[in-house]
């Protein structure tokens, strides 16, 4: 953890990469993928795999097809031969022959939007007989909840709508076992939880792209501009943000509206920005002002009570965090240097990313689960203080041991050449002795401005 002075002062901005473009995933990748979770089938028993998608649960079922259903819902079924189907309603029909991984296509117009023709209609039960479900003794159902509660029978969770899970029920041989199977995905050791080269390639697009929209909204803000305005900056190259995005001045959540508006910007208000694609969120949170002397008169400590040792507990986090470390220790360093008695963080100090913007975490309290080269995490730590604006930096970073660092600067040079320039700047110009492991996928890690209106500063260590 680092001992090392905090400071608020003049740093120049980080370097951000416009005009990125996206890393396709390989079929070399897809088939990985593909053998991985076979693997991971085997070792758990299952004889089949069932992957639900809709627009807001479909990473798991994209993990292998390489789309989601957009406004319909699908599942995926998977063999442990390795034969895969897909099941679409009717305005997905023409996705199955683009799927990475080759799908025998079977329809039903029950995914489908309301009122739409149902022709072809029939009992889902019929589609899961003819695929000889009924015929299985372990069948895993997967949606996109991990559910880690010590008190329930999670195994028998399932996030699948009803009708579907009913479907399954009806269709299974009575011995068969019906598990909800999502932890082989994203549990620990999920076959989704480690990246090679290709897929840190292809998910810092997103990161690249949100951290470069967030230091443009940052340097946008100035007293009346409007949520709406700085919610535009905070879009980028038509991506599909996977969050809500954050563009909220002065009070928030007023009539549970939880978008950007037409408020201005006014000075002394507490401001937070969001914005997420595939593969990293950005967040910033402060006031709008451009000295401590205009802070409110209820929180002239501000700096001292929040967001200074907020900041310390980000260096420390990056200074520590490696490969081969476990869950539980890097959340009793964010604990030891930020109690939560004080600081009345709830969430977990750091979770995975991919796809989805919070897919999972080895990082809670008693974790024995190891973090590995391939991670990509956001760094994640949101105090609440009563009567205290909040702070925020929250930035997307991923391990890499040696081997997996050479990999990624001989395959994506680039990238490799971004990910230096990145490095360089955290350790010369915020003096942050940045752990050998750290990846860093986003330009602003670590970068944070508690006052918008004062450009020029950020915290450093001395």
């Amino acid at each position: 953890m680092t001992t090392k002075k905090i400071e608020l002062g003049l740093v120049k901005e980080p370097i951000i990469f416009p005009n990125v473009a996206p890393t396709m995933l390989t079929d070399e990748t897809i088939n990985e993928r593909k053998a991985k979770l076979l693997s991971a089938m085997k070792k758990a028993g299952f004889n089949t795999l069932a992957i639900y998608a809709d627009k807001e649960h479909g990473s798991n079922f994209e993990y292998l097809t390489g789309f989601i259903p957009r406004f319909e819902e699908g599942l995926l079924i998977i063999e442990d031969s390795g034969s895969c189907t897909v099941i679409l309603g009717n305005e997905n029909l023409k996705m199955a022959q683009f799927s990475r991984v080759p799908v025998t296509l079977k329809h039903s117009p029950l995914f489908s939007l309301p009122n739409q023709p149902m022709d072809n209609e029939g009992p889902l039960e019929d589609i899961l007989i003819e695929l000889g479900l009924n015929k299985k003794q372990k069948i895993g159902l997967v949606g996109w909840k991990l559910f880690t509660s010590k008190n329930s029978k999670v195994a028998s969770y399932f996030d699948l709508p009803y009708f579907i899970v009913e479907a399954f029920i009806n269709s299974k041989h009575p011995e068969t076992e019906l598990v909800n199977a999502a932890a082989l995905f994203i549990g620990n050791s999920g076959v989704r939880t480690v990246n090679n080269a290709n897929e840190i390639a292809h998910y810092e697009y997103g990161a690249n792209l949100a951290s470069t929209s967030i230091l443009t909204a940052m340097n946008a803000v100035e007293v009346g501009i409007s949520e709406a305005e700085l919610g535009n900056l905070l879009t980028a190259e038509g991506q599909f943000n996977s969050v809500v995005t954050i563009a909220a001045t002065g009070k928030r959540f007023e009539k549970a509206n939880l978008y950007p508006t037409h408020k201005k910007v006014q000075l002394g208000d507490p401001l937070s920005l969001t914005t997420a694609f595939k593969g990293g969120l950005s967040s910033r949170t402060g006031f709008v002002i451009a000295s401590k002397q205009q802070l409110p008169e209820n929180q002239k400590d501000y700096i001292e009570r929040v967001a200074q040792p907020y900041f310390n507990t980000v260096v420390s986090w990056l200074e520590t965090i490696r490969v081969g470390m476990t869950g539980e220790e890097l959340y009793h360093l964010v604990e030891t240097v930020f109690p939560k008695e004080n600081y009345h963080w709830h969430l977990n100090p750091g979770h995975l990313v991919a796809d989805e913007e919070w897919m999972a975490s080895p990082v809670y309290g008693g974790s024995t689960e190891i973090l590995q080269s391939g991670m990509i995490f956001q760094l994640d730590i949101i105090p609440s203080i009563g009567g205290y604006t909040g702070v925020s930096a929250e930035e997307c970073v991923a391990l890499a041991d040696e081997k997996l660092q050479t990999t990624i600067k001989k395959e994506y040079p680039a990238l490799w050449e971004r990910i230096v320039i990145r490095r360089r700047y955290l350790e010369e110009d915020l003096n942050i002795k940045l752990s050998k492991d750290i990846v860093p996928l986003s330009n602003t890690v670590a970068y944070l401005r508690p006052f918008y209106l004062a450009k020029d500063q950020a915290f450093h260590c001395k």
